[in-house]
C-alpha cells in the first residue's frame, strides 16, 4: 500500500480530520487526477466528471478539518479511492 492510498484510507476512516497534513492533502489530490489552481491562500482543485470544485486552505501545516471532511465526500460521490 502505497503513501496515497494510506491517506485515503485514513480520510475514509474520518477519525483524525483534524490531523492530516495540507500538503499530503494536495499531493492526493493530484495523485488522484485533480488540476491545481493556486489563487492567494486557496488551492483549487478541479476534475472533468466532478461537479464539486475543492478549495483547500492551510490551518499551519494541517488542512483544516471541515475541508478533509469535503475531500472525503468526494472521493465517495465519486469512488475516488485510487485502486
Amino acid at each position: 500500500m502505497n503513501k496515497h492510498q494510506k491517506l485515503i484510507q485514513k480520510i475514509l476512516q474520518g477519525q483524525s480530520d483534524a490531523n492530516i497534513s495540507f500538503l499530503d492533502l494536495c499531493s492526493l489530490m493530484l495523485f488522484l487526477g485533480f488540476e491545481e489552481r493556486i489563487k492567494g491562500g486557496h488551492y483549487i482543485f478541479r476534475m472533468a466528471g466532478v461537479i464539486e470544485k475543492v478549495n483547500l486552505q492551510k490551518s499551519g501545516k494541517l488542512a483544516k478539518p471541515y475541508q478533509v471532511r469535503q475531500v472525503r465526500n468526494v472521493i465517495l460521490k465519486y469512488k475516488l479511492f485510487g485502486e
